[in-house]
């Protein structure tokens, strides 16, 4: 049975701190691509698309970022419970501001055609130092889509640290999800990342960023061999495309390109990471290096 499955990435600029009308932008493109575009089955948005982020404070006051921000499950994510179902398609709605336990949280929700969320990922690297204030989550996301595939989740600058990856790969994703938001000159760089992220774990990568004023765009679809399916340009679109999760499967048989069986031999290597203790990297690794803030001159400290 083929595993073939339909994917839009929406690149939109956002309503400014006005909740009710990005919702209803949100609600009506993904109608609309239900309406044009019947065969896709998921529809993805951009990191913290729900409030509409549209500056930075440096260093960040906590207070301020708590705006159009509350529980999950919660008033917001009953709206997008309510545009899946009614769409009648997989909804990753980008991110949102989470309060938990006076805690705040960079968390995404997968939302089912039923309505249904099947699971919460809350960011496990904020963006430090200018993330200062939000709250680390501590667990991988993969969810599972009945006859499709095993699917993973992170959160913009994740991406920048290969265990995420690496960590859904081994958990069994053959796609990974990536709802970003980022403005900066680095989004050349995070293109390379994306192609190697596909290319290490040898599965579909895909990247979806905002526009506007805090977005630059170039959202992107890699395969499993880092190959670049689609790459949008800096203005209001979405991309479209029918995956293959078997393209994943022949990938991790066959080698990347039919050469390079990557996963296959870490697995078989028979070799240990001494960087990695239990688990974790030990609490003085890299320890010439200083505390994690804003440097205020040259070589401080």
């Amino acid at each position: 049975m083929s595993r073939l499955f339909g994917i839009a990435g929406v690149q939109m600029s956002v309503k400014t701190w006005d909740m009710d009308g990005t919702f209803e932008k949100m609600s009506d493109v993904t109608l609309n691509i239900h309406k044009g575009f019947p065969w896709v089955n998921m529809v993805v948005f951009h990191e913290l698309v729900v409030p509409g982020l549209v500056q930075f404070k440096t260093p960040i006051d906590a207070d301020w970022w708590k705006k159009n921000s509350g529980p999950v499950p919660g008033p917001q994510t009953d709206r997008l419970c309510e545009l899946a179902r009614k769409a009648r398609v997989w909804l990753v709605p980008g991110s949102m501001w989470e309060i938990a336990d006076g805690k705040m949280y960079n968390t995404s929700v997968v939302i089912s055609p039923d309505g249904d969320i099947v699971t919460k990922y809350r960011k496990m690297f904020p963006w430090l130092p200018y993330e200062a204030g939000t709250s680390a989550g501590d667990s991988f996301c993969v969810f599972d889509i009945p006859n499709v595939g095993r699917f993973g989740l992170c959160i913009c600058y994740d991406m920048w640290f290969p265990e995420t990856a690496r960590s859904l790969a081994w958990m069994g994703a053959e796609v990974i999800i990536q709802p970003t938001l980022t403005p900066t000159s680095d989004r050349p760089l995070e293109l390379i990342m994306a192609r190697a992220n596909a290319l290490f774990n040898q599965c579909y990568f895909v990247s979806v960023n905002g526009i506007g004023e805090w977005g630059g765009g170039r959202s992107t679809i890699i395969d499993p061999d880092g190959r670049v399916m689609q790459e949008a340009g800096t203005s209001q679109t979405f991309m479209t495309e029918m995956i293959d999760l078997d393209h994943t499967t022949r990938t991790r048989e066959f080698g990347t390109l039919g050469l390079a069986q990557t996963l296959k031999q870490l697995r078989d290597s028979g070799h240990t990471f001494p960087m990695y203790q239990n688990g974790k990297m030990p609490a003085d690794s890299f320890g010439g290096l200083s505390k994690l803030e804003f440097k205020r001159e040259l070589g401080s400290r």
